[in-house]
């Protein structure tokens, strides 16, 4: 924990604000003005500007935390791509998840390619350090192309049937864009969405499966791993 808090040396507000801010900007559809206005309300009086910074600032490392306390997920990976807009210009949003439904990465680029696929094969495979038994994936033709390059030994399953769920994943994310009016850049939309997916995801508790005390206990659960993950303390 000690480890955790020097991360905060030399910021004047405590951790407990400032992992708060971060939490409710990733994890709901609201703005630096809006995590403002909320935080007013409670007495804590910063700007929208700092809200920014501790947002990239903190973002980051709180995403890598929790990428290192999830361990090895699936063995089968599902993969889907979506056009979004930035600046006016189509860009390829590359999205991989698991058969439970777990966000296992994501990447912006301005192509549908081979070489795209391949590059989000390989990104994916450095940052699980495992390959998968089965992928699934629509007819794209680069996906195949890629994947018997890449992972010659995986089963690739390609119906678009079959890929509901990598499609349905997008769909926070379309939200997210809309409330956001857009990206600024590419470079804007990675680093957002890699921190937006992997927090979504913690707290992805599946309400829909569990009554309401075992989902309170769940929750609870969630609650707990992001005070580790942000390095507060859980008496907060």
């Amino acid at each position: 924990m000690n480890t955790l808090a020097s991360t905060y040396r030399g910021y004047r507000f405590p951790p407990e604000v400032i992992s708060h801010c971060v939490w409710l900007y990733f994890r709901f559809s609201v703005s630096y003005h809006d995590v403002e206005e909320m935080m007013a309300e409670r007495g804590v009086s910063v700007t929208c500007e700092t809200i920014r910074t501790w947002c990239e600032r903190f973002g980051r490392d709180y995403i890598k935390r929790i990428r290192a306390r999830r361990g090895k997920l699936g063995d089968t990976w599902h993969l889907d791509e979506v056009f979004i807009k930035i600046g006016g210009r189509l860009q390829y949003l590359w999205r991989a998840v698991d058969q439970d439904g777990s966000v296992l990465d994501i990447l912006v680029q301005s192509r549908r390619s081979k070489k795209a696929a391949t590059r989000f094969f390989r990104k994916l495979l450095r940052e699980l350090q495992y390959a998968p038994r089965v992928v699934v994936t629509d007819k794209l033709a680069s996906y195949s192309a890629a994947c018997a390059e890449v992972l010659p030994r995986t089963v690739h399953r390609r119906d678009k049937g079959l890929n509901n769920r990598a499609e349905n994943s997008h769909q926070p994310t379309r939200e997210r864009e809309r409330r956001m009016r857009g990206f600024k850049s590419a470079r804007h939309a990675q680093r957002f969405l890699s921190i937006f997916g992997m927090i979504s995801d913690l707290f992805s508790v599946g309400r829909h499966l569990l009554s309401a005390p075992n989902y309170r206990v769940a929750l609870s659960r969630r609650f707990v791993e992001w005070r580790e993950v942000a390095g507060v303390s859980t008496a907060a």
